[in-house]
Formats: structure tokens, sequence, C-alpha cells
């Protein structure tokens, strides 16, 4: 899915998100990632929401957003309970959704100025 948004500045926006990847700053990423106005954490090790650690936890807790979109993958998933409750305790509403509609949602409250985070897991998982 070609996502065609154009915003000056030096904000991340998502590109494009397909089987093959999320892009992203001109390049492609195969793996999860992180994505907020001006932080991309490209080496974030989770793999399945439903496994989520408070540990993985952390560097979304770092860019301090008020909200966080997780893209699951191919299928809306959602994380343990205790996940959602630990976002909540900080302060972070958590959206949960399939990555494609994470990435549309992404673009469209980052255009509005909004304080958001992403949290994408591949979307062909």
């Amino acid at each position: 899915m070609e996502l065609t948004l154009d915003r000056p500045g030096d904000h991340f926006f998502v590109r494009s998100v397909s089987s093959r990847g999320i892009e992203t700053a001109g390049r492609l990423y195969r793996g999860p990632l992180i994505l907020s106005a001006g932080e991309l954490v490209d080496d974030w090790d989770a793999t399945n929401p439903c496994d989520l650690s408070d540990r993985q936890l952390n560097p979304i807790f770092e860019l301090e957003p008020d909200v966080v979109l997780l893209g699951t993958g191919a299928q809306q998933r959602f994380p343990d309970a205790g996940i959602m409750s630990a976002l909540g305790r900080g302060g972070i509403a958590l959206e949960v959704m399939r990555t494609d509609a994470a990435c549309r949602t992404y673009n469209i409250l980052m255009s509005e100025g909004r304080n958001v985070a992403a949290a994408l897991l591949m979307p062909n998982r």
C-alpha cells in the first residue's frame, strides 16, 4: 500500500507499507520499528504483540508520546493486559490495530501535530 502524504520538515512519515516492509526516511525497514516525529528506533526486538515485555516498552516510554499505535502485523492481536496497563499508568493511551492501519493512522495524527508514536511489527507476520 502506497502512502503519499508529503510534509515538510524533519518528521518521520510512513511512505509505504507492504509484505516487504515499511518505508520511511528513504529506506525500507524489514524488522520491527518504533516511529515518532523525530525518532526512529530500528532495533526494537519485539516480534509478537502477545509476548511483549516491560523491557520492550522502554523505548516507547523514552519518547514520551501521548498515544501509541501498536501495529500487530497482518492481524489485530492484543498484548497482555499487564502491558496495556503499564502504558496506561505511564499516561500513554494505546490503540491496537493491524500494521497497515497503524501506519495510516500514524501519518494522519502526525500531520495534525499530535504527540504520537507508532510501534510497528512487520505486516507479513
